[in-house]
């Protein structure tokens, strides 16, 4: 038997399920989510309470149990308070700015020709927010940040990841894109004998 599959959720106040069909929607404060269970995995609402339960014990069943469940839980989460994630921009002179629903970013790559852009322009996604709280990196060791927030986990996660992949840090001096707290195993550059 599936341990988490079997745990129940519980509903925190504010909190709204509804189950229609093998769609479960979920309402809170912070906004609305709904997702198709897959069959044969049933949901119910029983008080203050989400239980997730399966029919059988054959391999599909056993994989959807756990899945689904935590699935919901995330829903009632995200209604409930949200989810963030950090990012820094290390580097001299790399930034971070907002211009209406997009992020501008700039961190040291130019194009090729006349028509060489240094920014990247990326359109934040409906249900996101991205937050900029250091536009600019100074040096390498005080850098750009900004968060990006949002109700939908698996939304948020995915444009973090999209952006974290415009630069991902190199492991020299450290420059690049990376999650807050993240910690980038480095190297040492070469080192040149002495001439004699």
């Amino acid at each position: 038997m599936s341990r988490l599959g079997n745990k129940p959720i519980p509903v925190p106040g504010g909190v709204k399920i509804e189950i229609a069909g093998s769609n479960v929607t979920t309402t809170g404060p912070k906004g609305t989510l709904s997702w198709a269970v897959p069959s044969p995995i049933a949901v119910a609402v029983d008080g203050g309470e989400v239980t997730v339960s399966r029919p059988d014990d054959e391999k599909a069943s056993r994989e959807r149990h756990g899945l689904t469940r935590a699935l919901i839980a995330n829903m009632i989460e995200g209604v409930a308070q949200g989810y963030s994630i950090k990012l820094e921009v290390y580097g001299t002179g790399y930034s971070a700015k907002l211009s209406g629903k997009k992020l501008l970013l700039n961190c040291g790559y130019m194009g090729r020709g006349v028509g060489r852009v240094a920014q990247f322009e990326i359109p934040i996604p409906d249900g996101l927010q991205v937050t900029v709280e250091t536009e600019a990196a100074r040096g390498d060791n005080d850098p750009a940040k900004f968060t990006v927030t949002g109700i939908d986990k698996q939304a948020v996660g995915q444009f973090a990841a999209e952006i974290r992949k415009i630069r991902k840090p190199e492991p020299y001096k450290g420059k690049g894109i990376r999650y807050a707290g993240e910690q980038i195993r480095r190297k040492v550059g070469k080192q040149f004998a002495g001439g004699g």
